[in-house]
């Protein structure tokens, strides 16, 4: 298991980006890889990082990810010159490659925009309008159904 925290600084040694882009991508990293590198839905014992991920008004968010990088707001986290980080395996190295090249190229609001139409995310809101706030959690089970599916569709 790694750290949060050097999912995040992966990413930002690739761009510049806002605390919400950066909270998507990562979140996009947790659920692909607990969907990839676990066998199946009894056995989830790979998780890319510990911390809880909730379904908040504007997407999945990792809390103490935004603890992190809440003074920028809505202006964009300066990139890294280099990853500094701890190394990850190879299969993990796939897999942030693999969501950097599917969603890094999108905006925040986009990513959040698909974030809203996807099962985990609706599931932990449990009918909650999309403005209301919330701490609900994303279960890793829903993740792992989902991105499962859409890895096999």
């Amino acid at each position: 298991m790694y750290k949060v925290f050097d999912v995040a600084k992966y990413y930002l040694a690739k761009e510049s980006m806002s605390p919400k882009k950066l909270q998507k991508m990562v979140y996009y990293a947790y659920g692909w890889t607990l969907a990839l590198l676990n066998d199946s839905i009894e056995d989830l014992n790979f998780h890319l990082f510990d911390n809880r991920i909730e379904a908040w008004v504007h997407g999945p968010v990792i809390p103490d990810l935004y603890q992190e990088y809440k003074s920028y707001g809505w202006k964009a986290i300066p990139k890294l010159d280099v990853y500094a980080g701890e190394a990850f395996s190879p299969d993990v190295v796939d897999i942030l490659e693999q969501v950097w090249g599917a969603y890094g190229s999108l905006s925040a609001n986009q990513l959040e925009t698909i974030s809203h139409k996807e099962s985990p995310w609706i599931n932990a809101r449990n009918g909650l309008p999309a403005y209301a706030a919330t701490t609900n959690e994303i279960s890793d089970r829903d993740m792992f159904i989902y991105f499962n599916e859409q890895a096999n569709s």
